[in-house]
């Protein structure tokens, strides 16, 4: 999914990751995206950028877009990240400059991998779901793999963890033994986690990793701070279990990985280390190099906003 802002801030991404646990209650901010959906986005946030090398988060939903085009998001680049797509309803139609063409459905992992440079579009299939539910994640790549060979992975059957009143898919990394297929350049973990009200569980984490908890539907007690849809709950390094009590019939992500040491620099769709990235892959993208060609889709692509005056400087977690 693009950032289709068009006077995009640039993202001083990562931030002050805690050394210890903490309870840091973000809300998101509401985001036009294309024609008719409309998103809540909880990263990058103003107190907090990053968690772990999860760098943007999106949710949206649920929309009734029975009468409607629903999602529509022509041809755009990306640079230096992956993209997760993760749906609870509906469907999502991928294609890409590698040629690949996948729907994608709930449950069902849509992970590309950018890389040195790929474009792609994502859609409502014209004969779709009743309803539109899910979340767009972006993460960061380490300096060493920025320039890997872009890629497309689709993997509909994701391991499990489950416990009284709670089933957990494993979206990227492992949680309890359960290990995704999805590839992974850091130590990261994102995991959906569905509970029947009045569940109260506790989840093993790593101390190392740092982690946040987003609501998709419901409201569920996260270490005893109440976090319900349109909210992302902050919860730092240290941890060795999350206690959860959920309030009602309840969906959340967790997301969590070790604190991201790089400083990196996040414009638009792309992720750099320096200005002179951003500003060449820009070029290219409006250029026709380098991104490749979306074919397929009904519609002319997107084109990148201007570029700040000013030099964009990287910035790196601590403040």
């Amino acid at each position: 999914m693009s950032n289709l802002d068009l006077k995009p801030v640039t993202a001083l991404c990562g931030g002050d990751a805690s050394t210890g646990p903490v309870r840091e209650l973000m809300t998101g901010r509401s985001v036009r995206l294309g024609e008719s959906t409309q998103v809540r986005r909880l990263l990058p946030n103003l107190p907090r950028r990053m968690v772990g090398a999860w760098c943007f988060v999106d949710h949206y939903g649920p929309d009734d877009i029975a009468d409607e085009p629903g999602m529509q998001v022509p041809p755009h680049p990306h640079l230096g990240l992956q993209t997760v797509s993760w749906l609870h309803e509906g469907e999502v139609l991928h294609r890409d400059s590698l040629g690949s063409l996948q729907t994608v459905r709930p449950r069902e992992l849509g992970l590309m991998t950018s890389g040195r440079a790929i474009s792609h579009s994502e859609e409502s299939p014209r004969s779709h779901a009743r309803f539109l539910h899910g979340a767009q994640l972006w993460v960061a790549l380490p300096d060493a793999h920025r320039r890997t060979a872009p890629a497309f992975e689709h993997h509909a059957d994701l391991p499990v963890v489950t416990a009284p009143g709670l089933h957990g898919t494993v979206i990227l990394g492992e949680l309890d033994g359960a290990a995704s297929p999805g590839t992974t350049f850091t130590p990261l973990v994102g995991v959906d986690l569905t509970l029947t009200e009045r569940t109260a569980a506790a989840l093993p984490l790593d101390p190392g990793f740092e982690y946040a908890v987003l609501a998709m539907t419901g409201s569920v007690d996260v270490d005893g701070v109440r976090v319900e849809p349109g909210s992302i709950l902050y919860l730092g390094c240290g941890r060795r279990e999350l206690p959860l009590l959920a309030r009602t019939d309840s969906s959340v992500l967790l997301l969590g990985g070790e604190p991201f040491e790089e400083e990196i620099l996040m414009w638009w769709n792309f992720l750099g280390r320096t200005d002179e990235d951003i500003r060449q892959a820009r070029e290219d993208w409006m250029t026709g190099t380098r991104f490749g060609e979306v074919h397929g889709y009904d519609g002319a692509r997107l084109a990148a906003p201007e570029v700040p005056q000013l030099p964009m400087k990287p910035r790196g977690r601590a403040r």
